[in-house]
């Protein structure tokens, strides 16, 4: 049973995460430890998914190596956990590091942002060489609309994957948790999508993160919505929670489509539609159709704050807790 000074541990981490970020001068002397986790991850793929197997084989050692690696993360957690209640004040320093570095809140941010720096400082070049470094579709057949909603896509997304999954799995299992949904994630991100070499091999991770990320995207939508309330009112509160209930499922993701369709609604602008992944056409329909179809920098902009201030409602949530668990 978690007290408040855990919850308080996860607020103060996510305090310096919004205000330090990560740091490139510090990473550039050591690899992050999603890199860590990323070395492990390639490690057991090129060890396990050999073109010579069949289908059948791929899957279960994908699925093998999936467990294995999640419970190494389990591990890890608790040795950690138990190394750092041994060590009062210095532990819980090290444990509010671990936590602020596993939270992706100024990174995700900054990143996004630098989409609308580009489009504004050297037109529909800088922006499609801003967002290359955070979708995964092909920059080259985005317009200054699609690049823009592709930046206001992956932001609300991420805020899901990024932060609050990370913010709930701690809350929910301390350390172990929080590694053991990082390793997950990252697997996702290398090989839980559905290119030929991947679609055998990482279907469980697939399943297992779309599991992981059930309640945290759902809870990301209605932190968005809350968000909204804050800024914009009840009225577009009301909108947000429609349109993420009526648009959600269309997305093809069974999470992404709650943030995205949130975040949609409470910035005013129409997300999804068709899109090109590695020379594939993807017809996908469009949440909040009603919304403004020519999003652009000043859209990004709008989505950022709305990104901020539901970062907020989830640090006030968290020191409720925190004081709740206290009393």
């Amino acid at each position: 049973m978690y007290t408040g000074g855990h919850f308080t541990i996860l607020l103060i981490a996510i305090i310096v995460d919004r205000l330090v970020g990560d740091p490139d001068i510090f990473w550039r002397r050591i690899s992050h430890p999603v890199a860590w986790f990323g070395y492990l991850i390639d490690i057991f793929e090129r060890t396990f998914n050999l073109e010579s197997h069949s289908p059948r084989a791929r899957r279960l050692l994908g699925t093998f190596a999936i467990v294995i690696l999640v419970q190494f993360a389990v591990v890890v957690g608790h040795w950690m956990r138990m190394v750092l209640d041994f060590l009062p004040i210095v532990g819980v320093i090290a444990e509010i590091a671990v936590v602020s570095i596993l939270i992706a809140q100024k990174s995700l941010a900054d990143h996004v942002c630098a989409v609308a720096e580009g489009l504004r400082e050297n037109g529909l070049s800088g922006g499609r060489s801003a967002v290359s470094r955070i979708v995964g579709r092909d920059p080259e057949t985005l317009d200054e609309f699609g690049v823009s909603r592709a930046a206001i896509e992956s932001l609300a997304e991420n805020a899901s994957d990024g932060v609050i999954a990370p913010v709930f799995w701690y809350a929910a299992a301390g350390l172990p948790g929080l590694l053991a949904y990082k390793m997950l994630n990252t697997a996702d991100s290398m090989i839980g999508h559905r290119s030929e070499r991947y679609r055998c091999f990482g279907w469980a991770t697939a399943r297992l993160d779309d599991l992981a990320n059930w309640i945290p995207a759902r809870l990301t939508g209605v932190l968005i919505a809350l968000a909204a309330a804050s800024l914009r009112g009840p009225a577009r509160a009301k909108r947000v929670i429609t349109v993420m209930w009526r648009d959600a499922r269309l997305h093809r993701s069974p999470n992404a489509g709650w943030p995205e369709a949130a975040m949609a609604a409470a910035v005013g602008v129409a997300l999804g539609g068709p899109r090109i992944y590695a020379g594939d056409v993807a017809d996908e329909p469009f949440m909040n159709v009603s919304g403004g179809h020519s999003a652009d920098a000043k859209d990004i902009d709008g989505a950022v704050r709305m990104f901020w201030r539901t970062m907020t409602v989830a640090a006030v949530a968290v020191a409720a807790l925190a004081i709740l668990l206290s009393i």
